[in-house]
């Protein structure tokens, strides 16, 4: 089997604050191969973002990764110096955010900013990165990309920046790119372009994509793979067919049956009981257990990952056998 482009190990990033330690991602595992497609869903909370800025290298005091190991093509990211990890950063590994309002700054022009970022990380002449940057708007399905150009983020819709963003994360051709919640903030009709778009880039471009989202809808139309997160960590893993179609994990049973089905009516959608936990106060055991229609006296210990089919693992007493190698 090929080795992984990402691939990362025990991962925990904590944050100590006045109240305690905020165990933000408390021992994540998670591969994805090339050209695949691996989504981390979970609600708020849960550890999705910053395993993301984990990888990316990005976690400020008064969070740091505790333990763990993050290769990226067979190179450990943990080890390398600050001005080594910048140079994967933005060219082998991009991301794009969820408010893209917020990424684009709101005193300079979208041309300016597309660039500047060319200029500064790729040597080019300004006349050719603009010319650069409006043949990849073009080819992102913007239109009138000149005129984008010239316009400052707010004069967009918020579709437009977004794939503006996109275009910017897709410049430097990268291996692998983050998307964090993507379709926030953006109407029914962009969520499904940006979604398309990214796929199909992703086709064009042969590289991977970590995709963060809430949303098992947005994993049915993306997932080649998912790993499920609750309170810092992963509740279940497999193929999106399998997990999908055979959800194992309570907490993951209900996140599907939250998601509206095109064609059917109903008077109330599902809606999981009680709230996320204060990760500060984990309860003891299962962090699930205290909202779990399933919970028996043996969730008052921390159950390990087990396998419960091929490749698809799920973190719950409920299921017999060894834990997972």
């Amino acid at each position: 089997m090929a080795e992984p482009l990402l691939q990362v190990s025990g991962l925990a990033t904590h944050f100590r604050v006045p109240g305690g330690v905020v165990k933000a991602v408390d021992g994540v595992d998670l591969e994805i191969g090339r050209e695949e497609i691996v989504t981390v869903v979970g609600e708020s909370g849960s550890g999705k973002s910053v395993t993301a800025l984990s990888v990316l290298g990005l976690i400020q005091p008064p969070g740091r990764i505790v333990r763990g190991s993050i290769r990226f093509d067979g190179v450990d990211l943990m080890e390398l110096a600050p001005e080594a990890m910048r140079a994967i950063r933005g060219s082998r590994i991009s991301m794009i955010f969820q408010n893209p309002y917020t990424s684009l700054h709101p005193y300079f022009r979208i041309g300016e900013q597309i660039v500047e970022t060319l200029v500064m990380r790729q040597g080019e002449s300004r006349r050719d990165a603009v010319q650069r940057a409006a043949d990849m708007l073009e080819r992102i399905g913007v239109q009138a990309p000149a005129q984008v150009l010239t316009s400052y983020p707010h004069e967009v819709s918020a579709g437009v920046c977004q794939r503006t963003m996109l275009a910017m994360a897709l410049m430097s051709d990268p291996e692998l790119l983050i998307a964090d919640e993507p379709t926030t903030n953006l109407d029914a009709v962009a969520q499904v372009q940006i979604l398309d778009l990214i796929r199909q880039m992703k086709s064009e471009f042969r590289m991977s994509v970590l995709l963060i989202t809430h949303d098992f809808g947005v994993v049915s139309r993306m997932a080649d793979r998912v790993i499920v997160m609750y309170a810092g960590r992963q509740v279940e893993s497999g193929l999106a067919d399998a997990v999908l179609g055979e959800a194992q994990h309570p907490y993951t049973v209900g996140l599907i049956r939250s998601v509206p089905e095109p064609g059917r009516s109903t008077q109330r959608l599902h809606q999981i009981a009680g709230e996320v936990p204060d990760v500060i106060r984990l309860p003891p055991g299962c962090s699930f257990r205290p909202r779990c229609p399933r919970a028996m006296e043996r969730c008052g210990g921390q159950p390990p990952m087990a396998e419960v089919g091929e490749g698809h693992l799920a973190r719950c007493w409920l299921h017999a056998g060894a834990p997972a190698s």
